[in-house]
């Protein structure tokens, strides 16, 4: 009836990857995201909530309201249709704040287990806690300092170092809670927020650390201050921002609704967030006045993808999510995958040759960055290149900060348009910074070098290799590829010498084949 006997999977997914669902129960919202296959780096299938407020009132009532739990399991019998349809392998449903503390939650429960068929986990403080933590982790592997998950009912903090988290807080600080605690008014939220967070022994130890947002109304809080800002990125994945400018920022905001104006950037919130974002920054604000922190780095992924990432063994947790994510991309989206190692080999050649050591954040990029050098080909000839940079700058790749970001989106506008390219997101390539940049320009022509030799398919490349020879640039080839030298790649040959500093070039043929610098 539903259509669920026939295969739903399409040619551009992963073949073999089955779907995982996990249902979040929290404070303010009930939400469902099925994942496409469970792995080091989650792509979402599909992403919903409702918003519920299931923890409005309860720290008065001590229960759940009844309206919020009607409109929770409306949504969680959608949700259940959902992951039928997607098939997911697996169903993973967590519960926060608001269940684990109301008198009447063991009937709903009871409810959402019988709607969805699979068991509740309700979570306590630490753990979830402990899974926001991994969450982060997952997504910013060499994150350390302070990360803080703010939901509805509760604010949970994690001390990071080193892959994992080594102490967790829980505070009745959420954003329902605290606007309920205050009523309403966000100048008695601060007075409130102060001494809650008095108790913490993770604020302020040390100072100058860096402190990780995390939750539905601090991204709200950081597209405000992208708007504002004039920055030319709207993405909150890995937003790292100077503490005491978002602190500027939550000042204002709460100063503004405190005196009865409206919210600064108030216009781009979501109608379901715009009253709680005042309360947000309030609790933000505190943290980062109370705690010395030097930055604020924001994570899109929490508690749900910390869950999926804790089920995950210690060889899978290690994987590079940024490598992994480029890796499916290739597998989709190239003409042939295996060329990317070709590339990858080809330009370490180029590098090598030239006497440029990248380290291994450099290694790491360039490698993602051959990953996904041909996913343009099937766009129209005038627009690959502007495609191709939208595809990496807003793409839902994990890993990777805003300037690694803008590095491989420049790597794939030299690619396809050349050195002198005008890309319609300039502004943004310019997160790369000038070091990044210009590496990117390097990397990027050395790819034009690249395919017009090899067409987009392995075995070429390796059969040629670089060297400088004196103050010369040469390229070497094969006896049997000698017809590869002409114009249009002694042309490319001349530009990525320009990038390089290099002012000579030549081909050489007859060289021994499948010599290729490593």
């Amino acid at each position: 009836m539903w259509g669920v006997d026939a295969d739903p999977t399409a040619q551009g997914r992963i073949k073999g990857a089955g779907p995982v669902a996990v249902l979040d129960i929290g404070s303010n919202s009930v939400r469902l995201v099925v994942y496409e296959r469970h792995a080091r780096a989650l792509t979402t299938l599909y992403n919903e909530k409702a918003a519920c407020a299931l923890g409005r009132g309860l720290a008065a009532t001590g229960r759940l309201p009844q309206d919020s739990i009607e409109r929770a399991l409306t949504a969680i019998q959608r949700f259940a249709l959902v992951a039928r349809l997607m098939r997911a392998t697996k169903v993973f449903v967590l519960a926060t704040s608001a269940v684990r503390e109301a008198k009447n939650a063991a009937a709903f429960v009871e409810a959402v287990t019988a709607i969805i068929g699979v068991d509740v986990r309700v979570l306590s403080g630490r753990e979830e806690a402990h899974f926001a933590a991994l969450g982060a982790i997952s997504g910013m592997p060499g994150f350390v300092g302070v990360i803080g998950d703010l939901g509805g009912g509760s604010l949970e903090l994690s001390a990071v170092a080193d892959g994992r988290d080594s102490a967790g807080e829980t505070h009745a600080l959420g954003v329902i809670r605290l606007q309920d605690d205050a009523g309403g008014s966000v100048r008695r939220a601060r007075e409130v927020v102060r001494q809650r967070l008095a108790h913490s022994k993770l604020v302020g130890s040390p100072p100058g650390a860096a402190f990780c947002a995390i939750g539905g109304t601090w991204r709200s809080l950081a597209k405000v201050h992208q708007v504002l800002r004039g920055y030319p990125l709207h993405m909150v994945q890995h937003y790292a921002v100077p503490a005491p400018d978002l602190l500027r920022l939550c000042d204002e905001i709460a100063d503004a609704v405190a005196a009865g104006e409206a919210m600064p950037g108030g216009e781009f919130v979501s109608s379901s967030r715009r009253d709680l974002v005042p309360f947000g920054a309030v609790v933000l604000g505190e943290v980062l006045r109370a705690g010395a922190f030097a930055s604020v780095t924001f994570s899109a992924l929490g508690v749900r993808e910390g869950y999926l990432y804790g089920l995950l063994d210690r060889r899978e947790q290690a994987l590079d999510p940024l490598l992994q994510a480029a890796q499916d991309i290739n597998v989709l989206r190239s003409r042939s995958p295996a060329h990317a190692t070709d590339l990858f080999d080809f330009t370490s050649g180029f590098l090598a040759a030239i006497g440029v050591r990248e380290g291994p954040d450099g290694e790491r990029l360039r490698k993602a960055a051959c990953y996904l050098a041909d996913i343009g080909w099937r766009g129209h000839p005038d627009y690959r290149g502007d495609q191709s940079v939208d595809l990496i700058a807003y793409g839902s790749l994990t890993g990777v900060d805003h300037p690694g970001r803008a590095f491989l989106a420049e790597v794939l506008a030299v690619r396809y348009m050349g050195l002198k390219h005008k890309s319609a997101n300039q502004k943004l390539l310019t997160l790369a910074g000038p070091v990044g940049s210009a590496r990117a320009r390097l990397i990027g022509a050395a790819f034009r070098v690249a395919y017009p030799m090899s067409a987009g398919m392995p075995g070429v490349l390796p059969r040629t290799r670089f060297a400088m020879e004196g103050k010369t640039l040469v390229l070497h080839l094969p006896q049997d590829l000698a017809f590869l030298d002409g114009e249009h790649l002694r042309g490319r040959l001349e530009q990525l010498a320009g990038v390089a500093s290099i002012k000579a070039t030549a081909v050489r043929v007859g060289a021994s084949d499948g010599n290729a610098a490593a």
